[in-house]
Order: structure tokens, then C-alpha cells, then sequence
């Protein structure tokens, strides 16, 4: 017999005993998954084929940020109990997803200029800018600006999930925590200052990450968390470059519906540098 006649493992390779049963009264895949609201949440504006595509695209893309928050916040609070195994899973699957996003813009990448052209009137101002879920996920990576919350004033409800982001310490915060938890020096005004203020490097702070990956064998969690957020920041690095090409590749250097300059203003951010100590340290190992 063919393995493959036998395998039922997918929603369309039931067999003939199971096709025969009553699901009326249990949960089926569709009730399970919402799919009605899910599926009936596409609703194209203007009578172009490819709006389709734009809004699953988006939609595909904040459902896959929901669990980067969901990732995020639960490795923030299992590294700040020093609990670092299921931290660094979770920051795994943060990376992962973000290779997700990477590839999506493949996708919208067959939308050619004039295809989104012919869509671009009915969006009015909404755009990407304006994504809640992605702000917060920049401000849990570090990347603080009080002038993003502003797009999200007029819903007091998402701006208070941006806002409690914010002002509350970054993934990288509670990684120089967990460093000096475990005896090496960080300075105390790293350890608690207002977390609503970039980032700024240090050289006490690259010393000492110097000093766990010159001692792997010592500081060995602490060197697997070090990588860890390396493979974060070089994942979202990937996800920017795709981005801002992309965009390019469809609008070329039009203002973005958003009121951003588009191009112009998603290239400075390919310069924001998340773990800056952590890139630094390798020129000098």
C-alpha cells in the first residue's frame, strides 16, 4: 500500500468512517478558528483586482505581529525572573516570524506601480505608519519616540497599549538587568533611568559583553541570550531592507499615504541600531 493513501492528517484527507459523522453539535475547524469574521474581513473599496492582495497582505501581517507581541512580552517578563531557557524559545520564535514578515513583502512585491496606483485614492491617510501593534513592538525593541504616538491620539483605548510600551523598559533594558544579575558590572543608570529615552551605547555596558563571550563556558546563558537577540536585531534588519525596497519598488519616492517622506524616511531607519554593544563587541573578540 502507498504511505501516502493512508495519511489523513490533513482537513481534506478524512476517511470514509469519519466523513460519516455528525459535527453539528461539536466544535468544527471553522468555529474554532472564527474563520466566518476571519475569511469576511477582506472589504475592497475600489473595483481593482489587487486591493485583494493589499489587504491580505496587511491583515496577514498584524495577525503575525499579534504573536510577536504575544512572544515578546512573555521572553520580557520570563528574562526579567532570570527564567532564560524559555526566553530564549520565545525569542527564537520572534525571529522566526519576523522571517515570516521578510518573505510577505515578496508577495506584494508582484503589485507593480501602476496596479497600486490605481488603488492608492480610495486609502486616503491610513497607512502602515499607523499600525499600534508595530509601534509597540518597536518600542519593546528599544526604539523610543514620543512623536509615534501621535497617530494613535485618536483612539485613547490603542494608545494607552502603546503608551504603557513606551514608557516601560525594552527587551534590551531587561537583558542588561539579567547581565548584572549575574555579577557583571552594568551601570546603575542603565539599570533604571526613564525608559521613554533612546537608547544610548556604552563602553561599561560593551565590556561587559566582552566578558561573557570571552568566557562562553562560564557565562554560558548569558552568551545564548547575547545571540539571541543578535538573530532578533538581524532578522528585523532584513524585514527594514525588504521594506523600504519594496516601497521603492512599487510608490519609488512618493510621500507615503501616511504623510511620511516613504523612501527617504524608511531608509534613516535601516541606521537604528537596536543592540548596538552587542555588534560593537565582535570587532574587538
Amino acid at each position: 500500500m502507498n504511505p501516502q493513501d493512508t495519511d489523513l492528517s490533513g482537513p481534506d484527507n478524512v476517511n470514509s468512517e469519519k466523513a460519516q459523522l455528525d459535527f453539528s453539535k461539536d466544535m468544527s475547524y471553522g468555529d474554532y478558528l472564527h474563520l466566518d469574521t476571519l475569511l469576511g474581513s477582506q472589504h475592497p473599496l475600489s473595483p481593482e483586482h489587487n486591493e485583494m492582495l493589499f489587504i491580505v497582505q496587511h491583515q496577514t501581517s498584524e495577525l503575525w505581529m499579534k504573536l510577536m507581541l504575544h512572544e515578546l512580552q512573555a521572553a520580557m517578563q520570563n528574562l526579567a525572573a532570570d527564567r532564560l531557557q524559555p526566553c530564549f524559545k520565545m525569542l527564537a520564535r520572534v525571529s522566526k516570524i519576523m522571517e515570516q514578515l521578510v518573505h510577505a513583502w515578496d508577495v506584494l512585491a508582484t503589485m507593480t506601480p501602476p496596479e497600486y496606483s490605481a488603488l492608492r485614492p480610495y486609502l486616503a491617510q491610513s497607512s502602515g505608519f499607523q499600525s499600534y501593534q508595530y509601534r509597540q513592538i518597536e518600542f519593546s525593541l528599544g526604539n523610543k519616540n514620543a512623536a509615534m504616538l501621535k497617530p494613535h491620539s485618536h483612539r485613547p483605548d490603542l494608545l494607552e497599549q502603546v503608551k504603557h510600551a513606551y514608557e516601560a523598559p525594552s527587551l534590551y533594558d531587561e537583558a542588561l538587568r539579567a547581565v548584572h544579575r549575574q555579577g557583571l558590572p552594568i551601570p546603575a543608570d542603565y539599570l533604571e533611568r526613564d525608559w521613554t529615552l533612546g537608547y544610548t551605547a556604552s563602553a561599561e555596558v560593551e565590556q561587559a559583553w566582552l566578558t561573557v563571550y570571552r568566557n562562553t563556558d562560564q557565562y554560558w546563558d548569558l552568551y545564548q541570550l547575547g545571540e539571541k537577540l543578535t538573530d532578533l536585531e538581524d532578522a528585523f534588519r532584513l524585514w527594514r531592507f525588504r521594506h523600504v525596497t519594496t516601497v521603492e519598488r512599487i510608490i519609488g519616492f512618493k510621500r507615503g499615504t501616511g504623510g511620511t517622506s516613504g523612501v527617504s524616511y524608511l531608509r534613516k531607519m535601516l541606521d537604528t541600531v537596536l543592540f548596538p554593544e552587542l555588534w560593537r563587541l565582535r570587532t574587538d573578540l
